[in-house]
């Protein structure tokens, strides 16, 4: 029993150390990480659309590869 004592009173310490340092932590995501992703996922978006637009349009002589 008093093993389960300590357990609990060190996971609780533990939890609270998380807790603290979590809300510490949270900070704004900055505006130049959005850009970065907005342009990331544009550019994949593209590059899949032209990938799309040159096999639609050539099928017919992809056929034979």
């Amino acid at each position: 029993m008093k093993h389960v004592i300590r357990l609990s009173l060190a996971l609780r310490s533990h939890w609270e150390e998380i807790k603290n340092h979590s809300d510490q932590d949270r900070g704004d995501i900055s505006i130049t990480t959005i850009i970065i992703w907005v342009a990331a996922v544009a550019g994949a978006l593209a590059i899949a659309g032209t990938i799309g637009i040159v096999v639609t349009k050539y099928n017919t002589k992809l056929t034979g590869i």
